[in-house]
């Protein structure tokens, strides 16, 4: 490949990223963001932005699936290595946290373009590795709820969409959002209030 081809694909590639970055914040500004207003905060013309995504469908597609990885790989990490369920839950929720704008980006498009099942059905292996989590503190008697895993893991993940939607109304301190969530769903697991908020200020 010539140095000019890799010139080229190198400012492709960055420009594709600029527009996905600046899309991200519009479309968190307003949700029903258009193309045409998408292109003039990233500086470029239409025809720049619809040469990268053929629709507004198509670059909010590619915008869910990038924040759904996201939530992901900080569930992974947050995770990794640790044995105790209640630690590792904690971890998570603290680490999924930091991925905020992600979050409010699928929480404006649910109610608009991309529809919550299938946001839902994106957030599967999440919700998979979640369940197992959740039955692993259940069977080791560190979580104790009258809704199995699935259902647990479920309320969960609702929990976290509506404390940020709380954030979001100024209802929640950004600050201590995250604290608070993980104190949150830590309960909601059956934690008491007093370990739970002990564990997450030894983790946080």
């Amino acid at each position: 490949m010539s140095a000019m081809t890799t010139g080229n694909s190198s400012r492709a590639d960055a420009n594709r990223r600029r527009i996905l970055d600046v899309a991200l914040a519009e479309l968190l500004r307003d949700p029903d963001a258009s193309m045409d207003q998408i292109a003039r905060a990233a500086g470029v013309v239409r025809r720049t932005v619809y040469g990268h995504f053929p629709s507004r469908e198509a670059l909010i597609s590619t915008l869910v699936d990038e924040a759904v990885q996201a939530l992901a790989d900080a569930d992974a990490q947050g995770r990794a290595g640790v044995r105790d369920p209640a630690e590792a839950v904690a971890r998570s929720v603290l680490a999924v946290w930091q991925t905020a704008d992600r979050y409010r980006l699928l929480i404006a498009l649910a109610q608009r373009t991309v529809t919550v099942q299938g946001i839902r059905e994106r957030l599967a292996p999440l919700r998979e590795a979640k369940v197992a989590l959740l039955q692993r503190g259940l069977d080791a008697g560190v979580f104790s709820s009258p809704l199995p895993a699935p259902a647990l893991a479920y309320v969960h993940e609702q929990m976290l969409f509506a404390l940020m939607e709380a954030v979001n109304d100024g209802l929640l301190a950004a600050r201590e959002a995250g604290r608070s969530a993980t104190v949150a769903v830590l309960t909601a697991a059956g934690v008491p209030a007093a370990r739970a908020a002990e564990l997450v200020a030894e983790v946080a």
